[in-house]
């Protein structure tokens, strides 16, 4: 028997290879795989579900990652999905991989990061499971919740000459990521680079690391925030996105996603793409272009959505919104426009499972 390895397709093409053929048994399946949750109906209301694996390693080191904004940015992220289909969270389920050199401690900081963010967007944890783990710390949480058949928003809705937004910045938390890494190789001591700028504790001598006015840059990588506030103001001034999903992989890659799924093609422009003054900052200083970061760089989960020309103004009005591009006919396929007019196609390149990310 041949040998394919999964590599060859990466995450989603592996996700399609095994879900194709998956004919739906239940009237009450209305959208499976391949937007932010799946839908189904019972009653009047919609129920979405989405599910989340992190794995020590691969989504996390706890050498920098506190267990406590660890849990938290675990019920974020779930809550994200939810919200990027413009629904509500309600409910969630927790279950845990756990090895032996945890203690019951660790486990009670872990669900107090959990607890909090639970609170703050008013989701109930209703169960999950536990098992002994051979590699670290697993965490699996899938999130419950409601929306009404029309407010529903897939990836598949956007149409040509639609507006293409984004919220907040992009690539904050890739350069967060960068920050936490450098200084945890600058403090094992496995790097010489004059950049990293490692001070003195004034107490014990030891090695501290160099996060002085960056502490935002690290927040985003730690503790994000689902973005309902803007889901709220979407709804208070009447406007329903044509698509919509969640910056997890990168700017690039979520564009990809909607054209594809939506049969069209984008145009983005450079000068357009929200950019945090410190991430820029930061970036220069590791050499990085802080562009590509903010295409490809990930985890921000701020939301990229189509909205139809008509609701310009008042998409305008609302604040931590931006207008990045607009939707174009497939044949132009996916491309950025340059700060000189140059067009380049876009490329995914953000987090890819199963592929070397470096």
């Amino acid at each position: 028997m041949s040998r394919t390895e999964i590599s060859t397709l990466g995450e989603f093409g592996l996700i399609r290879h095994l879900t194709d053929k998956i004919t739906f048994q239940q009237p009450s399946t209305r959208k499976g795989v391949g937007d932010d949750a799946a839908v189904m109906a019972y009653g009047q209301k919609r129920t979405l579900v989405t599910t989340d694996l992190l794995l020590e390693g691969i989504h996390f080191n706890l050498e920098y990652v506190p267990l406590k904004h660890l849990g938290y940015k675990a019920v974020a992220v779930n809550l994200s999905d939810i919200y990027a289909m413009n629904g509500t969270p309600t409910q969630i389920t927790v279950s845990l991989g756990i090895s032996a050199r945890f203690s019951v401690e660790d486990m009670e900081e872990l669900y107090a990061g959990m607890r909090l963010a639970c609170e703050k967007y008013k989701v109930d944890m209703v169960g999950g499971d536990t098992s002994a783990s051979m590699t670290g710390l697993t965490i699996s949480i899938t999130c419950l919740g409601i929306a009404n058949d029309k407010d529903i928003v897939y990836r598949s809705g956007a149409k040509v000459n639609d507006l293409i937004c984004v919220t907040g910045n992009l690539g904050t938390a890739y350069m967060g990521l960068q920050l936490l890494e450098r200084e945890r190789l600058a403090i094992r001591g496995t790097t010489d680079s004059p950049t990293h700028r490692l001070t003195d504790s004034p107490t014990t001598g030891d090695s501290i690391p160099a996060f002085e006015g960056r502490e935002y840059l690290l927040e985003r990588q730690l503790k994000p925030e689902p973005r309902r506030d803007i889901i709220d103001k979407l709804r208070e001034v009447g406007i329903r996105p044509t698509a919509m999903m969640d910056i997890s992989d990168g700017l690039s890659s979520e564009l990809k996603h909607i054209c594809q799924q939506s049969n069209v093609g984008c145009c983005i422009y450079e000068d357009k793409i929200p950019i945090d003054f410190t991430a820029a900052e930061v970036a220069e200083e590791m050499n990085l272009n802080i562009l590509t970061c903010a295409l490809n760089g990930g985890e921000d989960y701020e939301l990229l959505f189509t909205c139809n020309l008509k609701d310009y103004e008042k998409l305008i009005a609302l604040g931590d919104i931006y207008l990045v591009g607009h939707i174009t006919k497939p044949e132009y396929g996916t491309m950025l426009v340059g700060r000189n007019g140059e067009e380049i196609a876009l490329q995914a390149q953000g987090w890819q499972a199963f592929k070397e990310n470096v």
